[in-house]
């Protein structure tokens, strides 16, 4: 395997900022990181579209694959500014109100803050509209200075490498973009029919809807999604699910949003058995990926999904299992050199 630290390219992307519609600065970094990364770069054209995609083309005689990841995050967007300087705010993409108290949350200037609650209200009745934001601030005068109604925040934590373990904020799906960047590097020194796109998509958070107008002008022949997916491996979880940390990536059968491709599917389980690529098989019950709506494109798209599995997702402390993302730049790139037999 060419030789990539997983963790520290983590660690760069997930101090950019990038919440779903506020995609520049991730995208600066994610050029930066493709560049230093994979060997042959020229080989690769690449453009910002009208969405804000960061999209790679590498031209073939054969037929078209995408490779789709989201790049954007969670967040929160201020909706008001009171007198005494408190924050309130809204979500951007699905949020869990107990992983954000307490929590610190930055800006993109450089403004930090710490959101907490109501206190009069009790703790088990609070809802989103008892939250605010602490800037420090000793009124709306001096709040002002620094932040706006309309701009958007982030988790703001250190992630850290435990082991094989890594844990921080937004391994959804910062992972999932270093797993596509580990599949181009794979790829340098090969040859393949393939016309290969990877997609690094806008606003998946919020509906989806980068991967939807990537794939529609692109409109492949294939794709495979990669994004984080739920585990079944800690105590009491109240849904079963066989996915585990440390157990390979997952081939995804379906979730809320796709029933995937049985030839896409069957691909990655003949590559993963052929190269000896240790896999799991994913079905999550809530939620989706870009998968669905690439499918959907145009006239339709053979569509798949490789998932990394992932704990506390939405969270500012998601962990995974590094040999899990190895695996997984394996298997896509072993079924991409297989020339994709369906």
């Amino acid at each position: 395997m060419m030789n990539f630290d997983i963790f520290k390219a983590f660690q760069t992307l997930s101090t950019a900022f990038g919440p779903s519609g506020r995609e520049t600065a991730i995208a600066e970094t994610l050029t930066e990181l493709t560049a230093d990364t994979v060997h042959n770069i020229g080989d690769w054209d690449h453009r910002i579209d009208a969405m804000g995609n960061l999209v790679y083309h590498r031209v073939g005689n054969g037929k078209k694959l995408l490779l789709a990841a989201h790049m954007d995050s969670i967040g929160i967007v201020v909706t008001h500014i009171d007198e005494k300087g408190f924050l309130r705010f809204a979500q951007v993409g699905g949020l869990m109100l107990g992983d954000l108290i307490d929590r610190r949350v930055r800006f993109q200037n450089g403004t930090r803050g710490v959101i907490s609650f109501e206190e009069k209200t009790p703790y088990a009745k609070l809802g989103f509209d008892n939250l605010f934001l602490d800037i420090g601030a000793a009124d709306r005068e001096q709040a002002e200075k620094t932040v706006q109604v309309g701009d958007f925040a982030v988790f703001d934590g250190e992630p850290f490498q435990q082991g094989d373990i890594i844990c921080g904020p937004y391994l959804d799906n910062r992972i999932g973009c270093l797993t596509l960047i580990g599949v181009m590097a794979e790829l340098a020194q090969t040859t393949c029919d393939l016309d290969l796109y990877v997609a690094f998509t806008a606003q998946e958070e919020v509906g989806l809807r980068g991967a939807q107008t990537a794939a529609f002008a692109i409109q492949p022949d294939y794709a495979i999604a990669v994004d984080v997916t739920d585990t079944g491996d800690m105590p009491e979880r109240k849904y079963p699910m066989v996915v585990e940390l440390g157990a390979g990536p997952a081939v995804k059968i379906m979730d809320r949003s796709v029933i995937c491709d049985n030839g896409v599917k069957h691909a990655l389980y003949a590559a993963a058995e052929q190269h000896g690529i240790p896999v799991q098989r994913e079905i999550m019950e809530f939620g989706g990926t870009d998968t669905g709506v690439i499918q959907r494109t145009a006239g339709g798209v053979r569509a798949g999904a490789v998932s990394i599995p992932t704990r506390y997702i939405h969270s500012p402390s998601e962990m995974a299992n590094i040999r899990d993302i190895e695996y997984a730049i394996q298997l896509i790139a072993a079924v991409i050199c297989d020339g994709l037999t369906i």
